[in-house]
């Protein structure tokens, strides 16, 4: 049986084309569904507070950065959605003067424009969020070196991924996007071998990092969550650390404050994630082969899937 057309983009695949059986099933969920699916290798927590969250996921910087010696060096992969988080793991590495010396960041991803990447003074530069949020705060006593700063460009991308082989990646910490990507991870487009079928997971999880066009959902939520809904912003196509890389961290830890994605989607991803239901319509659900992964919530912003018309 042929697989639906995207109800989005029908130049696209993504979640729309799924079997219906599967998407009443995740919309079906209610929040203390998404606890009891949990299992080995998949750990599914709720947060009461915003606060406890952000300061949650501030933490899991300082769990990879404290492990990081000058034989093993070790550090995180983190995102730009959400960014809360970032201050604070300034704030906390100055107050408990955590020196950073062999310590290692790698952001997931950054905008490409003309073929290159954005310049740190583009608006959305996600290397100027990282700098401006976090590094830049750091005492400089403490601070990373800048050659353990890792940010994927046009003309590093084979350096960049290379680097998750000379430093341990404790964590990689992320958010999910409106089309269940991580990172940019996003679904390929309905052309050439993909006409009939998305790629195959096995096919899928041999990309690494490289440059990618964006689903035009991809392009509208940045918009509406980081450019004030300016979507002509936004570039429409970026960098982006891949399966590869995120398969050499130890941890990919998704955080869900509840204003990336909405109600149904972070039911999706939680219900394909913990029943190993993969299919790269739905890049988040290749993390149901990862061998350990944690989604964090916060509780108000779970949200429901009932029709509630406004």
């Amino acid at each position: 049986m042929a697989r639906a057309r995207s109800r989005i983009s029908s130049d696209w695949w993504d979640y729309t084309t799924l079997d219906p059986e599967v998407l009443e099933a995740a919309a079906d969920l209610q929040p203390e569904d998404l606890l009891s699916l949990s299992r080995p290798g998949f750990r599914v927590t709720f947060y009461d507070t915003l606060e406890e969250l952000y300061l949650a996921g501030a933490l899991e910087y300082l769990e990879a950065w404290r492990q990081a010696t000058p034989e093993q060096p070790a550090g995180i992969c983190g995102p730009i959605g959400p960014t809360e988080q970032l201050p604070l793991v300034a704030r906390l590495v100055n107050e408990l003067g955590i020196n950073l010396e062999h310590a290692h960041f790698w952001g997931m991803d950054e905008w490409c424009i003309d073929g290159e990447a954005a310049p740190v003074d583009f608006p959305l530069s996600f290397e100027k969020a990282d700098r401006d949020l976090c590094f830049n705060r750091i005492k400089p006593e403490l601070a990373m070196p800048e050659a353990n700063l890792h940010f994927p460009k046009h003309d590093n991308l084979d350096d960049y991924s290379a680097s998750f082989d000379t430093a341990r990646c404790v964590i990689m910490q992320g958010g999910q996007g409106e089309i269940k990507h991580w990172a940019f991870n996003d679904p390929v487009k309905r052309e050439g071998a993909y006409q009939d079928a998305p790629p195959s997971p096995e096919e899928y999880l041999k990309l690494g990092a490289r440059r990618v066009d964006l689903h035009p959902l991809t392009l509208a939520q940045n918009a509406r969550t980081s450019g004030g809904g300016r979507v002509y912003m936004v570039p429409n196509q970026a960098f982006t650390v891949g399966p590869v890389e995120t398969f050499k961290a130890e941890c990919v830890s998704i955080w869900h404050p509840g204003h990336h994605d909405n109600a149904f989607g972070l039911r999706l991803s939680t219900y394909m994630i913990a029943n190993k239901i993969v299919d790269t319509s739905v890049p988040m659900s290749l993390l149901g082969r990862h061998p350990n992964v944690r989604f964090s919530f916060y509780r108000g912003g779970i949200g429901s899937c009932d029709v509630d018309m406004h």
